[in-house]
């Protein structure tokens, strides 16, 4: 067996990625467990260790150290080949896929001496995007115009994140307006309006703090869908805390919901700004499916994703 550490050193301050390569060595060095620890040096570096690793043939963990767009790299070679299986030590400022793992996720997946040695794998769900894999969120509406915005306002003189969100946030919500044509088909139906939102879940978690569907499971061979029409801004207002709440059912006039195994199809005149695990593209047409592939993932065995069910009710 062995284990490949994959390190993306813009994901964190230097101090903490030091400590943490430290970390791993020292864990792997108690078990002499053989390892390798690679530093990704630019955007798509860590698609090109994680191939090197799959092709090598061998048996292997990797472990994504970073956010999830350093996970999603990985996940674009990793997905489908049945002798790796990956995880994501937390780097990064969101993290938004392990945020499924509930309370205290970030400090379980970084106890080294239990993830190497106790640890649940399953077979993921991974979703199709135009090509581009991804396992947590995908969305193509005012919410991923205001995600690639963000980077952009940070490369800005003394623009700090939040002040990056809240420009990106002025700019789309309040100038250029929350809605945009669209053309969406799903579950042989066709949405054809305006749309404010378009997210489609195979986990929890996006944007660094909303859970549009807190049911939705990994796992499950279902895409959980939520279309957002076009709506005044104090109701956008109102609907948005609503929204990122997972409080959708409660708003069937405003928010449509689709629960399907099949594809999501979208398209527009105009070109489509859609993020997949934090990850921008733009084109006039998308298609989002599960894709046949899946991905061994791993975790901590204290944690898990699975939802508590509703205890049986007591026999009369």
């Amino acid at each position: 067996m062995r284990h490949e550490f994959i390190i993306n050193p813009a994901a964190g301050k230097k101090k903490h990625i030091r400590a943490a390569i430290e970390a791993i060595r020292a864990a792997c060095a108690r078990r002499d467990l053989r390892h390798t620890v690679t530093l990704t040096e630019c955007a798509g570096d860590a698609v090109r260790i994680a191939r090197s690793v799959v092709d090598a043939g061998e048996e292997t963990r990797i472990y994504a150290v970073g956010g999830d767009g350093t996970l999603c790299e990985v996940v674009q070679v990793a997905a489908g080949a049945g002798h790796i299986a990956v995880t994501n030590l937390p780097a990064g400022t969101g993290n938004d896929f392990l945020k499924l793992f509930g309370e205290g996720h970030r400090e379980a997946f970084w106890d080294l001496d239990a993830l190497l040695t106790d640890f649940s794998q399953a077979a993921l769900d991974v979703m199709d995007c135009n090509g581009r894999l991804g396992l947590d969120v995908v969305c193509a509406g005012v919410d991923a115009r205001v995600a690639a915005d963000v980077d952009r306002f940070k490369a800005l003189p003394l623009v700090k994140g939040q002040g990056a969100y809240i420009m990106a946030l002025a700019q789309n919500v309040l100038f250029k307006g929350v809605a945009r044509p669209m053309t969406v088909h799903v579950d042989g139906q066709t949405w054809d309006r305006p749309t404010s939102i378009l997210c489609i879940c195979n986990g929890r978690h996006y944007g660094g703090g909303f859970m549009p569907v807190g049911d939705a499971m990994p796992d499950d061979g279902i895409l959980d869908t939520l279309l957002v029409p076009q709506v005044s801004l104090p109701t956008f207002a109102r609907l948005v805390g609503e929204y990122a709440k997972g409080k959708y059912a409660d708003y069937p006039d405003l928010i449509e919901a689709h629960h399907t195994s099949g594809p999501i199809c979208y398209e527009a005149a105009e070109s489509i700004t859609t993020v997949v695990d934090g990850e921008v593209m733009r084109a006039k047409s998308f298609t989002v499916k599960l894709s046949d592939k899946k991905l061994n993932f791993f975790w901590p065995a204290r944690l898990s994703y699975r939802l508590e069910k509703e205890p049986a009710a007591a026999a009369l």
